[in-house]
């Protein structure tokens, strides 16, 4: 049934992406598909509404990092950065993570708590390394009731 679920999801972002044209072609299917991968890593954690709401969380945590560097790296980049991202959301404790197979690394740094319409968000900075040259992604995310957090900016 997930499975279907993120081929319907799929499918849809395929559609949309065939839409995108201009010179921001490549962010939008970049998004699409960071949000499109980020949703099935986050389909392997956790169980019943804990596991729809980890798809959720990797599907906005995936388009981000596709939108702004995820199209430069691979699953397992992807992953690590992912972990590192909830890691430092939650802790509130900068995290850095490590690729060996690929020296792809980063680090992502969280701000301090701020409450907005009742919901925990903190702005954090993403910075990843590839190639040794650093690519920078700001945001802020808040946290959902469920505990997963949502990228809102």
């Amino acid at each position: 049934m997930l499975l279907k679920k993120l081929v319907i999801v799929g499918l849809a972002a395929s559609m949309l992406a065939g839409c995108a044209t201009g010179p921001n072609q490549n962010q939008t299917l970049g998004t699409l598909a960071g949000a499109v991968g980020g949703a099935a890593l986050g389909s392997a954690f956790g169980s019943g509404s804990g596991k729809v709401a980890a798809i959720a969380a990797g599907a906005l945590v995936g388009g981000f990092l596709g939108n702004q560097i995820g199209a430069s790296l691979d699953a397992e980049s992807q992953r690590q950065n992912y972990t590192a991202s909830v890691q430092a959301l939650d802790s509130g404790y900068p995290q850095q993570w490590q690729n060996p197979q690929t020296g792809v690394y980063g680090t992502v740094n969280p701000g301090p708590v701020a409450y907005v319409n009742n919901r925990t968000c903190r702005p954090y900075t993403n910075t990843v390394y590839i190639d040794g040259q650093p690519q920078v992604a700001r945001g802020t995310a808040c946290r959902n009731p469920d505990g997963s957090w949502q990228v809102v900016g």
